[in-house]
């Protein structure tokens, strides 16, 4: 008798598994969502630059003993932040330790996105449960990841030697490529759940009108960036007008414009606020349109990003008038991605009719 195999028994037939990869997806999302918002809190804290070395395997375990805080403090006091404002201001160990939390609590969820990513790919792979088309997708997510770490360490670099923070230049493409990252996974993950329900692989594609308006919430993003960067937000604490006046003093133009429009606190913190409106126009005009093509999902997505433009207007105006309250600024960083998510959603349905 043969005992050889047929085969199309031997070889294990692919079993894609578009739904649980879609979860997956989305899981890994809102752990970024939870990242930015520790990011947030790194930033504001002042805590980005007390971690001095790039380890990334052996940096997950913090300092255990004396010894090692000892040495760990040493190496930020050799730092221009700390010869210049913090050890002026009387910083101690206790003071380092609690900024020292908040930059390796932000590294430590950079590794755990990845290994949630990461492992879950591998085993999707090995099982040969991607669907067809998928596999150059999650693999690009990938390498985007390991471009966010990369980046986040680059950006660090820039506080290390001649200044005393990072460049707002490189905190803004790792807010941007965060959010970008963020926002691909919503839209894979809702092409896999389409394919779940549907059996038909209809990838959504980007409309001329959601490309638009994702470029003009990229500008908003942008400047938000700088104003953080620049401490941009602590130059007026009035609402509608920048210290009495719409069109602020202090500008600066002697450098050019160019400089003055990516360099300048004032400038920067003006066009922040009202190009905020601008915003507010294109999702009105966008939502219109997304409403009108699936009234079902899309008043979902209406809602949505209603709720979330709504709510970030209130907390930018709140967060200028406390100057630049903790909360309130980490807050409206949060709902920031809160609309980058919903604007995606929102793009997707536009994109997904036939």
């Amino acid at each position: 008798m043969d005992s050889a195999l047929p085969s199309e028994l031997a070889t294990p037939r692919p079993r894609p598994r578009p739904l649980a990869q879609s979860n997956w997806l989305f899981a890994v999302a809102y752990l970024i969502f939870a990242m930015v918002v520790i990011g947030g809190i790194t930033r504001l804290t002042g805590s980005g630059l007390s971690i001095t070395e790039w380890r990334p395997i052996t940096g997950a375990i913090p300092p255990l003993s004396e010894a090692d805080w000892a040495r760990a403090f040493e190496l930020y006091q050799a730092t221009p932040e700390y010869k210049q404002v913090n050890g002026p201001a009387g910083m101690d160990l206790a003071a380092f330790q609690r900024i020292y939390f908040w930059e390796w609590l932000h590294r430590l969820m950079g590794r755990i996105i990845g290994l949630a990513f990461a492992l879950p790919l591998a085993w999707f792979a090995l099982k040969r449960a991607i669907p067809a088309g998928y596999a150059w997708k999650l693999a690009g997510l990938l390498l985007l990841g390991a471009a966010q770490g990369a980046l986040g360490w680059y950006m660090v670099m820039s506080g290390l030697a001649d200044r005393t923070d990072v460049s707002h230049l490189r905190l803004s493409a790792h807010l941007l490529l965060a959010f970008a990252i963020m926002g691909a996974l919503i839209w894979v993950a809702l092409d896999l759940r389409r394919l779940a329900v549907t059996g038909t692989d209809r990838p959504a594609r980007l409309t001329p009108l959601s490309a638009a308006v994702l470029a003009i919430l990229f500008v908003q993003i942008l400047y938000g960036a700088w104003v953080a960067g620049l401490g941009a937000g602590q130059v007026a604490n009035s609402w509608p007008l920048m210290n009495g006046r719409l069109v602020p003093d202090g500008i600066d133009w002697s450098l050019g414009a160019a400089h003055t429009l990516t360099h300048d606190p004032f400038l920067v913190h003006f066009i922040h606020r009202w190009w905020a409106w601008v915003v507010v126009v294109a999702l009105v005009i966008f939502v219109r349109k997304v409403r009108r093509l699936d009234p079902p999902t899309g008043r979902r997505a209406s809602i949505a990003i209603h709720s979330a433009f709504g709510t970030q207007i209130l907390l930018g105006i709140a967060t200028v008038l406390t100057g630049v309250a903790l909360w309130l600024a980490v807050l409206h960083q949060a709902v920031g991605a809160v609309l980058v998510v919903a604007t995606v959603w929102g793009a997707h349905v536009l994109g997904s009719r036939p």
